[in-house]
């Protein structure tokens, strides 16, 4: 399963992309939310993240698979 990273979150984790290994039990977008606080605690630390499977917004309970296209959101500021 490979993750799309844009903004801060690309930052964070110091590339464009991440691959979840094999052996993680990731099922929801949740999982996959606590899975990247565990790795790269600073993204605790975001005011919120939007993820995407599939080019759709998702929320928590949404069930992702390892052949899902995914993306993190990070917050936007404006101005």
């Amino acid at each position: 399963m490979e993750i799309l990273l844009f903004g801060i979150t690309r930052d964070i984790a110091g590339k464009a992309k991440l691959s979840i290994p094999a052996g993680e039990q990731l099922q929801t977008v949740g999982d996959l939310k606590v899975w990247l606080g565990q790795q790269y605690p600073a993204m605790q630390q975001l005011s919120s993240l939007a993820v995407a499977v599939d080019s759709e917004y998702a929320d928590d309970s949404m069930p992702i698979g390892n052949n899902s296209e995914i993306a993190l959101i990070p917050p936007v500021s404006g101005g």
